[in-house]
């Protein structure tokens, strides 16, 4: 089973949690001047990268918080977690070989 270490509650297993989408999406600035082009662009387009991917998830079956994490998605390794409203931790990424 899966561990996710959330940073209010500690390390938990995963069937408490949630995944929420990519983290650290901008909302537009002046909303009344955004285009339905620039709406569509925040609401439904993300990057799906391949690698270490910065992810919001919530603790659902825990503190229902939110929170942010860096997860390789290929190995679906958890490098870090932080509390929401706190800048992302540097992360190097491993070099495979």
């Amino acid at each position: 089973m899966l561990l996710i270490q959330c940073p209010y509650c500690g390390l938990r297993p995963e069937l408490e949690f949630a995944y929420a989408g990519q983290a650290h999406v901008a909302r537009p600035a002046d909303p009344s001047t955004t285009s339905p082009e620039q709406w569509a662009e925040f609401l439904y387009l993300r990057n799906n990268t391949r690698g270490i991917h910065a992810e919001r998830w919530r603790h659902v079956r825990g503190c229902a918080r939110f929170f942010n994490a860096l997860r390789d998605t290929t190995t679906d390794h958890f490098l870090a977690t932080y509390r929401a409203g706190e800048p992302m931790p540097a992360i190097q990424a491993v070099q495979q070989p």
